[in-house]
């Protein structure tokens, strides 16, 4: 992500929302409802098999899985090579099932699964690349949630009207039969957009320490004080919401505690230069450059072989 997508972002962000908002507004919301719903079943059913397939494939396969490769021609767009395995397919044919359980019933126990499978591939996606990208996103979608949250209805309307798993949602009471169940709703974005942050801060930890292997160990401040903040503001955002039971923008507690205490910890450990210019793009150069060094010098060990073999 550069900093001009960091930008558009909360722009792009809205025009999505009112899209949503519109379309509940002047359409049948019910007919709405059934398109999204059969959408997002899809793309659930994909996420939770991307999410869990590696474990089946671990502890049910244990690690062998026979793999189906096939060629696909899609129309403008050419040949797909299609990569199957074992433990996908039936990490799918489960996810289907879930996906078919939760079209029916909209249980907020199968809602989550997905909401969380979602968040899960979408952390994994995104990437910002640099931490101010990461500070300018945070602080546009900060002003972007409290407008839509305490400015207008229009982000509350869409929340309450959309069945999709696009929330995590927690029931604040058990209602009877005749009652309407209360519930308190998480949207995805509180758990992506924070969760690409602190994702970005462990690969800080892992550039300070110099790691070349994804097994390696290594001491992870800013990630493990990153993450407890992140429970903090998302403690503070539900206590806040049930004592004056309204909506609250939970970015509004969520960047102040994860950009802040980032700064505090690279303050503290005298690292604040350091982290403000810290780029992933300028270290994957600088690890381009030095393979490309190795390479000029196995080609000129090379070269030196064979000059003697010529003499």
């Amino acid at each position: 992500m550069k900093a001009e997508d960091a930008y558009l972002f909360p722009v792009l962000g809205s025009g999505v929302l009112l899209g949503l908002y519109t379309l509940f507004k002047f359409f049948d919301k019910d007919m709405v409802n059934l398109l999204l719903t059969a959408y997002f079943a899809l793309v659930g059913a994909y996420s939770l098999t991307e999410a869990f397939s590696p474990l089946v494939l671990t502890f049910l396969f244990q690690g062998k899985s026979k793999r189906y490769n096939r060629s696909i021609h899609v129309p403008f767009y050419g040949i797909y090579k299609l990569e199957l395995s074992q433990a996908w397919m039936f990490t799918f044919a489960f996810a289907a099932i879930v996906a078919a359980a939760w079209f029916q019933t909209k249980h907020y126990i199968l809602n989550n699964i997905f909401g969380i499978s979602l968040s899960i591939k979408g952390i994994e996606s995104l990437s910002l690349g640099s931490f101010k990208v990461g500070a300018i996103l945070l602080g546009g979608l900060f002003f972007y949630d409290i407008f839509w949250v305490f400015g207008t209805n229009v982000m509350v309307t869409v929340a309450m009207s959309f069945d999709a798993p696009i929330k995590l949602i927690f029931p604040r009471e058990f209602a009877t039969e005749l009652e309407k169940q209360k519930n308190s709703i998480l949207g995805l974005g509180d758990i992506v957009i924070p969760g690409i942050f602190v994702a970005l801060l462990l690969r800080y930890d892992a550039h300070r320490a110099n790691v070349t292997s994804s097994q390696q160990s290594f001491p992870k401040p800013f990630f493990h004080v990153n993450l407890l903040f992140y429970v903090l503001g998302l403690v503070t955002t539900v206590t806040v919401m049930f004592i004056f039971d309204a909506a609250q923008p939970a970015l509004l507690y969520l960047v102040p505690a994860c950009l802040g205490s980032a700064l505090v910890t690279a303050f503290v450990r005298g690292e604040f230069k350091e982290l403000l210019e810290y780029s992933e793009e300028d270290e994957e150069e600088e690890d381009s450059s030095e393979k490309n060094d190795d390479d000029k010098d196995d080609d000129k060990d090379d070269d030196d072989k064979e000059t003697k073999k010529s003499k």
